[in-house]
């Protein structure tokens, strides 16, 4: 397994953000490291997120950054640029997976159905996003579909909250979740930072106390 998605495994909770203003990179980037998940899932649902990952890479290296929703060779482009250590889409490519893996960087793409898990595996995909989790089945959809495809690992994103992130963290088929809760925009946009940390130090607990 690649040491990225290794350490994304031993996070357990990937916080997904949404950064607005490059001003709140730093302090946000700090938050999380300071409650316990050295991690963050930028998305390429703003025009700041390109910036905002190489901040976050200059000035907090020891968070491990990686880029999300990301729909276009423009916007690989960009994040590879930026200095990503990952790169998360919320549906399957195969094109988009093919020029990512191209540079090397680890790719996990999105997936909520059989067909797309095959897609993904002959691509040579063995950790994949689940998404819309909840929405698609949750827990007991990814459980179903580890019947026949024993090999792949999941990240489900989409309704993960601190209340079921527990049960699915317990499943030995999720890598990791994705979550919003303890990032949520408008938290960052009120600058709201002892927050983050506080509800990201809850998020840390729950992985302690699932996977010790």
């Amino acid at each position: 397994m690649n040491e990225v998605i290794e350490k994304l495994g031993r996070t357990g909770i990937i916080p997904v953000v949404v950064i607005e203003n490059t001003a709140d990179a730093v302090p946000l980037g700090k938050a999380l490291v300071r409650g316990g998940l050295p991690c963050a899932e930028v998305t390429f649902r703003t025009a700041a997120a390109a910036d905002a990952i190489r901040i976050l890479k200059k000035e907090v290296p020891e968070l491990l950054v990686g880029a999300g929703t990301v729909l276009t060779k423009e916007q690989a482009d960009q994040a590879e640029e930026a200095g990503v250590s990952f790169i998360v889409s919320p549906g399957l490519n195969p094109n988009i997976v093919r020029y990512v893996q191209e540079k090397g960087i680890p790719m996990m793409p999105g997936v909520c159905t059989p067909s797309e898990i095959e897609t993904a595996m002959e691509l040579g995909i063995k950790e994949m996003k689940f998404f819309p989790a909840e929405a698609a089945g949750g827990l007991k959809m990814i459980k179903a579909l580890c019947g026949p495809y024993r090999d792949v690992l999941f990240m489900p994103t989409g309704g993960i909250t601190a209340k079921n992130a527990g049960d699915y963290l317990k499943y030995e088929k999720i890598l990791c979740c994705g979550g919003t809760w303890m990032v949520s925009p408008a938290l960052i946009r009120d600058g709201k930072f002892e927050e983050i940390k506080r509800l990201t130090a809850e998020a840390a607990e729950i992985v302690k106390e699932v996977r010790g």
